[in-house]
């Protein structure tokens, strides 16, 4: 029987990034994900953005983890007059201020720039929209708990997180809602982790759901193995110091970054890393490192084991060749380095931070290698880069390219098709799906092989409002 709410898909529906769905229950409002568009122009165009429902309306946020496509939008949100509770787990409470500082910042360096600009042009200063004092009071107002422990945020309401073994802190979102006229059980996956992923645990199961809200990334293709990928990935370092140059690896701060450090220390140990220096190049990738480290306790098990064979317990130990990067200083002095070395720089799809600038001065040597580890969203450089561009524009100039470009899509935190299938086909309750977190193509897929298997299933588009 239904209860007195229904859903909206505010973000996240008929694309990747940009995570957000409103739950109105009896006389209260629920934000699941409250996320920023990657790929757009968003974050540069604050100062015109409007959300789709009053921030001082919503009564609380419920989070399933800390990636900027999910948690990119609260500092914005605080701005404007929220001031409820945000509850996700302890491990992206402990995540949540580097990320949504850095965000804050990089809005208002930009927003400088503009000022700038038109300052020279005779015209009207824009005013910041937010500052860091509200990416501060996110942080505040967060209320992070364990996994699989149930609480009641608010009368009608009970909460579960689940691991998603997705990244540090990830996680499944169970809600079950009580109104005048029954209950309902409903279930958001956040992103699902790929088993593979190293570190984290597999994507916990789920028992039981009435509607689901699910992710759909890789919903059209599977993941090669594990084996095969860092095979891969050994053969394209390889290749890039035969070829004399160096390696350039973006990479996203948070769990890819990770990921690649944990593999290049395998690499190290088994005597198959031919270049002498890592840099990681990412004062917020060496800051999430620092947290990984302290929920190293928590981590796979069958992982970590590897890193004590070492008498190790952080990353930075396990690859003694690692140099990490803080200032701009440190980033500039990499240029020095002509072959040897493997860079790894955000931003992960490309569109800023330091990557970019060695995009400016390696990208036209065909001595250097670029390898892409990590998905690429339609309108980010990284997708046009994937995609086979030979000149792209960068800082005002123009830059053919000319490094050799990998892909190689196994190292990627998101279940792939049949990790998918095979989660969603566990549900007992004859759920009614929806596919959230996907591109067009990947969700038609995913909808026929769930189809064929007899689930009822159907593609959330952006706006539409649904009984639950």
């Amino acid at each position: 029987m239904p209860v007195n709410a229904q859903l909206t898909f505010i973000g996240g529906a008929g694309q990747v990034t940009g995570s957000c769905y409103l739950v109105d229950l009896n006389d209260k409002k629920i934000l699941l994900d409250c996320g920023m568009v990657q790929g757009s122009d968003q974050i540069r165009e604050w100062h015109k953005f409007r959300f789709q429902f009053r921030p001082k309306d919503i009564d609380a946020v419920i989070l399933s983890h800390a990636h900027i496509d999910h948690s990119g939008l609260l500092p914005l949100l605080v701005a404007k007059g929220f001031h409820g509770k945000i509850y996700c787990t302890k491990g992206t409470a402990e995540l949540l201020p580097v990320l949504l500082k850095d965000s804050v910042h990089l809005y208002l360096k930009d927003l400088e720039w503009k000022n700038k600009r038109a300052a020279r042009a005779g015209k009207k200063e824009i005013q910041p929209v937010m500052q860091l004092s509200d990416a501060e009071r996110v942080v505040d107002l967060c209320e992070p708990q364990p996994y699989n422990k149930r609480l009641v945020p608010m009368p009608g309401m009970e909460l579960e997180f689940n691991d998603a073994g997705h990244i540090l802190g990830s996680a499944i979102v169970q809600l079950w809602l009580k109104g005048k006229q029954g209950m309902r059980h409903l279930v958001f996956s956040g992103d699902l982790g790929n088993p593979a992923t190293v570190l984290m645990h597999d994507p916990a199961q789920i028992d039981h759901a009435d509607v689901v809200l699910m992710e759909s990334t890789y919903g059209d293709r599977n993941h090669q193995d594990v084996e095969h990928t860092v095979a891969e990935f050994a053969a394209a370092l390889d290749a890039a110091y035969d070829a004399g140059g160096n390696v350039y690896i973006p990479a996203f701060a948070l769990g890819r970054s990770q990921e690649i450090l944990y593999y290049l220390g395998v690499l190290y140990h088994q005597g198959k890393l031919k270049q002498k220096v890592v840099f990681l190049d990412s004062p917020m990738a060496i800051s999430i490192t620092e947290i990984y480290d302290r929920f190293f306790h928590s981590m796979d098990p069958d992982d970590t084991r590897i890193l004590k064979q070492q008498n190790v317990r952080d990353l930075a130990s396990f690859l003694p060749i690692l140099k990490l990067s803080e200032t701009v200083e440190d980033s500039m002095a990499i240029n020095r380095f002509k072959q040897g070395a493997i860079i790894i720089a955000g931003s992960g799809m490309c569109n800023g931070g330091r990557i970019v600038h060695h995009f400016k001065h390696n990208l036209w040597k065909n001595s250097n290698h670029l390898i892409f580890v990590g998905f690429q969203a339609q309108g980010t450089l990284g997708r046009r880069l994937v995609d086979g561009e030979q000149r792209i524009k960068l800082f005002g100039q123009d830059i053919v390219v000319k490094a050799k470009v990998h892909t190689i899509g196994g190292f990627s935190a998101h279940a792939g098709q049949s990790e998918l299938l095979q989660w969603a086909k566990a549900i007992g309750g004859q759920p009614k799906f929806w596919l959230v977190h996907g591109e067009s193509k990947a969700q038609q897929v995913l909808q026929q092989e769930m189809a064929a298997q007899g689930l009822e299933v159907d593609i959330a588009t952006q706006g539409q409002q649904i009984s639950l």
